[in-house]
């Protein structure tokens, strides 16, 4: 048991009493249906987008956001960044497109934009950007090249809810974006996720692929009247456009995203505060601090050494371990995914000395939970042992 652990209480009592309370009623719907349509409803709303689509994890919102990006566009590559969640990875490989790797900065833990231009060949399909901890990672020069090139931008948004960019919510900006509600994130769902997008094709096609590739899930009359007029041998409620997924989410989950979305603001409000507390607290001697705050919906604190030192990093996880305080080594998704095998299983090898930055991360940074709960003094006492690291 953690002293401190990486999320607490981020299911109420008020949430599962409202899940209790459906579940009373003499036959209530469980599989996907109005409560998770309500649930999409109120969270395109708060996002300011046009459709939202809910499904079963914010992984299987990567994957279905891959493949709708394919249908649109066509094979080719997808700019990633090594920071960032297997599933983001994975996704592109999954759907037939090539991963091109592209270093971080160490301010926003975005793309360095000037690598990131010179990735950007006539195969580019997305730039599929990951705001890590909550730190926007757009900017106007990342936007500016998208619209040079025609070049979509795809956000991961699943750990950054509520995060803006010039007053615009995060998820609100690309061509599509994906939202994970896993339990540790700004808000929980148990295990879900969404898609969000302006596109109406995109919606379409990610309501097709969530439920298998079902016509009958289209919103678009056109595109029911065409599948039914060129295949009239098929069922019309069985007619599969896409060899895709079962990805649906609960009426349990929708039902909880509904309750919890009521605080999410607030919450992010006191995330925000905490995340100023601690940079504002640790020394920027030895922690790299200079990080970019305005628009920041903090999912975690980030620890991370100005320079490499052997002796430096035991003694970080060392401070954090006797203090029963929970940490993860290496940021967003364990640090480095260039160094993981399943990238090295299917024959992608990277020269490192390209990824400098990603790489400093993988070795010398750290996250512990931040939560509305925690206190000011907590935050406080966490930066004054941290900042004891070169007395030990």
């Amino acid at each position: 048991m953690f002293l401190w652990p990486l999320m607490v209480n981020n299911i109420s009592r008020q949430d599962l009493d409202e899940v209790i309370e459906y579940l009373r009623q003499d036959d209530p719907k469980l599989t996907h249906g109005p409560k998770v349509r309500e649930f999409e409803s109120a969270w395109s709303e708060w996002l300011g987008v046009k459709y939202s689509v809910m499904v079963n994890s914010g992984a299987s919102a990567n994957e279905l956001t891959m493949l709708a990006l394919k249908e649109l566009r066509g094979s080719g590559e997808v700019i990633v960044p090594p920071l960032t969640w297997v599933s983001d990875v994975a996704s592109v490989i999954h759907a037939g497109l090539e991963p091109v790797f592209v270093d971080v900065n160490m301010r926003n833990l975005s793309f360095d934009l000037e690598k990131l231009e010179k990735a950007i060949s006539p195969k580019t399909r997305a730039i599929f950007i990951t705001h890590v901890l909550g730190i926007n990672g757009l900017t106007k020069e990342l936007i500016e090249l998208s619209e040079k090139f025609s070049i979509p931008i795809i956000e991961d948004v699943c750990e950054s809810h509520g995060a803006t960019y010039q007053g615009r919510k995060l998820g609100s900006l690309g061509l599509a974006s994906n939202f994970s509600f896993y339990y540790a994130h700004h808000m929980t769902t148990i295990e879900g996720g969404m898609i969000s997008t302006n596109d109406p094709k995109i919606y379409d096609y990610v309501r097709m692929m969530r439920s298998h590739g079902m016509v009958r899930e289209s919103q678009l009359d056109d595109t029911k009247s065409t599948y039914k007029q060129s295949y009239p041998d098929l069922n019309p409620d069985f007619i599969f456009a896409f060899a895709a997924y079962n990805m649906r989410p609960t009426e349990l989950n929708g039902i909880l995203g509904i309750s919890q979305l009521k605080r999410l603001d607030s919450n992010v409000l006191k995330r925000t505060k905490n995340f100023d507390i601690f940079l504002k607290n640790l020394d920027s001697q030895i922690f790299f601090t200079d990080m970019e705050f305005e628009g920041s919906s903090n999912y975690a604190f980030p620890i991370v050494l100005h320079k490499s030192h052997s002796h430096l990093s035991p003694n970080v996880e060392h401070i954090l371990s006797s203090n029963g305080i929970e940490f993860r080594r290496g940021l967003s998704g364990g640090g480095n995914q260039i160094r993981q095998p399943y990238l090295k299983n299917i024959g992608l090898e990277l020269d490192m000395s390209d990824f400098s930055e990603v790489d400093h991360l993988h070795f010398n940074s750290w996250y512990v939970g931040n939560y509305p709960d925690l206190e000011s003094n907590q935050i406080v006492s966490l930066c004054n042992l941290l900042n004891k690291l070169n007395l030990i």
